[in-house]
């Protein structure tokens, strides 16, 4: 039986929509691949976006914690590439920066993981091309899904478990809005 893949019909929004695309440029022509492929897919959403840049793989998800807490993002785009080298820094980088993004979104942050995790160069090349994989575009698509949804469902819940109300403290930037559907 052949596979065959589905992706979900583009997200639509009743109120704008602003992204920040973390992106550790380390592979320079990778990385600017995938930033086209994530900005088309925001702009066609009719949402905006910012771009941070960071040193690598290992630091997007603290760049996308600070903007969480300091800034007024919908959600946020993970883009980079880890290629396979001779050691096991690969694993360590791989492991590191899926966990830490996972762990920001069981927190409720709309992240898109688009950060490559390949053997060879061609592989990445591949993912990262707007005309064929495209992944910089399914990273967007998948934040952009997951604000929809977080809109969908209503605000945030605030002061669940240990974690105080955001109302509680305030440590930079404008508070953010209580979404609507």
């Amino acid at each position: 039986m052949a596979a065959s893949e589905y992706s979900l019909p583009r997200a639509e929004f009743d109120k704008p929509v602003k992204l920040l695309i973390v992106v550790a440029p380390f592979y320079r022509d990778i990385a600017d691949q995938m930033i086209a492929g994530a900005t088309a897919e925001i702009e066609a959403s009719g949402g905006s976006y910012e771009i941070a840049e960071v040193p690598g793989a290992l630091e997007i998800p603290t760049a996308i914690g600070i903007a969480e807490r300091l800034s007024n993002f919908d959600g946020y785009v993970a883009l980079g590439c880890v290629i396979r080298g001779e050691t096991t820094h690969y694993d360590t980088v791989c492991n590191d920066s899926s966990r830490a993004i996972t762990l920001l979104g069981l927190q409720g942050l709309c992240i898109g993981n688009g950060i490559l995790t390949v053997e060879t160069m061609a592989q990445a090349e591949a993912r990262a091309n707007p005309e064929k994989m495209n992944k910089g575009a399914g990273a967007a698509a998948a934040a952009l899904h997951l604000v929809a949804l977080t809109r969908k469902w209503g605000a945030p819940r605030k002061g669940v478990g240990f974690a105080p109300a955001a109302e509680e403290y305030k440590l930079a930037g404008d508070p953010k809005d209580t979404p609507t559907a």
